[in-house]
């Protein structure tokens, strides 16, 4: 199985007026690497999840996540966005931004709950806002949420 982040799945300067662009730049991503077949297939499946519920949680995150047909392989795209954006929750935008896409089955829920569980940590989101380089941040979610 392909690895679930490279460096290529990585934006240290993710931009986007709204959500919805700042995903689809995360989705474009996980295209050019094989691992989305139709983006905006892909996006719909996310979009149709954000209508939902919102995708934004406590302390700049944003988990937009889909499972889809549209998608190879279990994957993570990573993107840390200075201005922020608005993923729905209730203490304001996202500055960390996580793109969960995996093929129908329930690998998302897993991937989902691991990193919910590190987001909790300070430590974790404040060495993801300062790490140096994309293979810093694949080297710390390896680590942290996958235990490699």
């Amino acid at each position: 199985m392909s690895d679930l982040i490279t460096a290529d799945l990585v934006d240290l300067d993710l931009t986007g007026e709204d959500r919805h662009q700042a995903t689809a730049a995360l989705a474009n991503r996980l295209a050019k690497q094989g691992r989305v077949t139709d983006v905006e297939g892909f996006l719909s499946d996310v979009r149709a999840r954000e209508e939902q519920m919102p995708t934004g949680i406590e302390g700049g995150i944003g988990i937009p996540h889909a499972r889809s047909e549209h998608v190879t392989a279990p994957s993570l795209a990573f993107g840390r966005c200075a201005g922020g954006v608005d993923f729905g929750a209730a203490d304001g935008p996202a500055d960390l931004v996580f793109l969960i896409a995996a093929p129908n089955g329930d690998e998302h829920m897993t991937i989902l709950a691991s990193l919910a569980r590190r987001l909790v940590h300070d430590s974790f989101k404040n060495a993801l806002r300062t790490a140096p380089d994309a293979d810093a941040v694949v080297t710390l979610i390896e680590k942290e949420v996958l235990g490699r």
